[in-house]
Order: structure tokens, then C-alpha cells, then sequence
């Protein structure tokens, strides 16, 4: 009995199976992860370029909006001037013109008037600009400012307000009879 051995020959142009995957397997795993995450950068790149693009847009839509508005409110401003009630009225008030026989009358001091300087004047058109208050609550801060007023004034402002009243109940009895 002969024994026998068979031994496989290997072959000189083919390399064996696991020589082949030993040594490519990780390197084509990293190669593929590295492609993913290049096209995973580039995408989000491209999606916040798009992003920054629209709010650009909008930005620029609004501003349009704004300037369409404007130009709207200036061609009704150029319509206006065209008026002859309106030049009349401006050049009456911006510049003083009166119509023949008319007698134009300027206050010098307003304030002699009106009982305010021009400071209190202002400062009362620049807080009914900014704040405008429904009716109802208007009348409840009349009704306060004038509370204060008269406790402010003390017993000047008091005898000064029962003479009237005074004066109002003699009226109305006599009325009456």
C-alpha cells in the first residue's frame, strides 16, 4: 500500500481567494465611507446654498413690495399737485398766500393763545402720534388729567369749582319757580 499524498499545486497567475480579500476588504470599505461622506458635504453644501438663495429672494420680494408702495404713494403725490384746491391749500398753508381782499393774520406768539409754548406743543403732537388710544380709554385719561389738575390747583381750584356749582343751584331754583 502505497500511500499516496495529492497536494494541490497552486497556480502561478491565480491568486488565492483568501490572499485577495484579506487585503482589499478595508481599504475599499474606507474608500466607499470617504465617497458617501464627500457626496453627503456636497449635498448639505448645495441645500444651504439654496436656502441662503431663497431667503435672498424673499428679501428681495419684500423690499420690491416696499418700493412699489412707495412709488405708488409719490405718483398719488404727483396726482394731488395737479389739484387746484390742493396747491391752493398747500400755498395757503405752507406759505402764507391770501386771495385779494382777504387780510392775512399771524400769531407771533401762540402761546399767548393757546396757553402752551412750542416745546408743549410738540412734545403733545409727538404723543398723540405715538400713542392713539380707543375712545373709552381716551376719555378715562381726560377724566384722570383733569382729577389731577384739580387736586394740583388745592383750595384755589376748590372754591374757584363750588362758586360755579353754587351759581348753577341758584339758576336752577329760580328756574324752577
Amino acid at each position: 500500500m502505497s500511500m499516496t499524498r495529492t497536494t494541490r499545486t497552486r497556480r502561478p497567475g491565480k491568486p488565492t481567494a483568501k490572499a485577495g480579500r484579506g487585503s482589499a476588504g478595508p481599504i475599499s470599505f474606507f474608500i466607499a465611507l470617504f465617497i458617501v461622506a464627500l457626496g453627503a458635504i456636497q449635498l448639505v453644501s448645495t441645500f444651504y446654498t439654496y436656502a441662503l438663495t431663497v431667503s435672498d429672494l424673499n428679501g428681495l420680494k419684500r423690499q420690491e413690495a416696499a418700493l412699489e408702495a412707495e412709488k405708488q404713494d409719490l405718483e398719488n403725490e404727483i396726482k394731488r399737485w395737479d389739484d387746484e384746491a390742493y396747491v391752493t391749500a398747500q400755498a395757503r398753508e405752507r406759505l402764507g398766500f391770501v386771495f385779494p381782499g382777504e387780510q392775512a393774520v399771524r400769531v407771533l406768539h401762540p402761546e399767548a393763545v393757546t396757553g402752551q409754548t412750542d416745546a408743549e406743543r410738540q412734545q403733545d403732537n409727538d404723543a398723540s402720534d405715538s400713542q392713539s388710544l380707543p375712545w373709552y380709554e381716551e376719555l378715562a385719561y381726560s377724566f384722570e388729567q383733569v382729577d389731577r389738575q384739580d387736586t394740583s390747583a388745592g383750595d384755589t381750584g376748590e372754591s374757584a369749582r363750588q362758586q360755579p356749582q353754587s351759581q348753577t343751584d341758584t339758576t336752577d331754583t329760580s328756574g324752577e319757580e
